[in-house]
């Protein structure tokens, strides 16, 4: 059977054929991230061809980078930092957005005041400035790099899911619930939040492609993952010199990253629409 017939007979959803080629990349990055470390030949920060920058061959599938470290092997590990940090930075972002979205629709008075405007001045300082600043002044750690990432894009994901909320909130059947007595807590869960599930989940793939690219450019600036380890941006920052000469170190984790963003885009493409049919049943 298909995965395509697998994935639509199990959960009732069915992807185009580029939907498909997105999810499976998706799918493919994540099972490298979980099992890198069985699946590199050589450890990250071993030396392994006194050759730096050394060509593509049988024994380096990328080449090795400017000490002479195996390119592919940090590329796979790479994975792990870069699609660990980002999924751990968007859920924690658009769980947070989301239910203070809703609950300040659901509230609403000087409660949706104030918060909107507390987030609306946060999301109003550049991302990667604020990046830079904490990541400056704190140190550069994953617990950092993933709440400074959350905090970067929870403000974005409270004004989408905000919006959302306070249009079913005048629905009817959400008056009838709270006439009925149903207290906050019910109107969030049952009423509002099934309502704006496809669009919410729809917004947390295009987040996480945004968060992947903003890691990655403050890795690049070296202020991400730290040596020995490195996430994609990183591998990129640390081979640029070598670009004339020893273009594989660069250009491997360049198509890593192209090829996670590009892949979410076309997932989200196909997504939203079949959930949307799923929640509307």
């Amino acid at each position: 059977m298909a995965p395509s017939s697998f994935l639509a007979r199990t959960l009732g959803i069915s992807f185009s054929p580029v939907g498909m080629l997105g999810l499976t990349i998706i799918l493919a990055w994540a099972l490298v991230a979980l099992f890198a470390p069985l699946l590199i030949p050589y450890p990250v920060g071993e030396i392994v061809d006194y050759d730096f920058f050394g060509p593509i061959s049988h024994q380096f599938w990328f080449g090795t980078d400017y000490l002479g470290r195996d390119i592919f092997s940090r590329t796979l590990m790479g994975a792990r930092y870069t699609v660990g940090i980002s999924l751990a930075a968007v859920v924690l972002a658009c769980f947070g957005g989301v239910a203070l979205g809703m609950t300040a629709a659901v509230i609403g008075g000087w409660f949706d005041a104030a918060l909107s405007r507390f987030l609306d001045a946060l999301n109003s300082i550049p991302s990667k400035l604020f990046g830079l600043v904490v990541v400056a002044a704190v140190g550069s750690s994953v617990p950092v790099l993933v709440g400074t990432l959350a905090v970067i894009y929870a403000p974005g994901a409270y004004r989408f899911a905000r919006a959302l909320a306070v249009n079913i909130n005048t629905m009817d059947y959400v008056t009838v619930a709270r006439a009925r007595g149903e207290g906050t807590f019910y109107l969030i869960r049952s009423e509002i939040l099934p309502n704006i599930l496809g669009p919410a989940l729809a917004d947390l793939g295009l987040r996480f492609v945004f968060i992947v690219l903003l890691l990655s450019g403050l890795s690049f600036l070296g202020l991400g993952v730290q040596p020995p380890n490195a996430d994609w941006g990183a591998l990129v920052r640390e081979n640029i010199g070598g670009l004339p000469y020893g273009a594989p170190a660069v250009i491997f984790p360049c198509l890593a990253i192209a090829s996670l963003t590009i892949s979410v885009n076309l997932l989200i493409d196909n997504l939203p629409r079949k959930i949307r049919d799923r929640s509307a049943s």
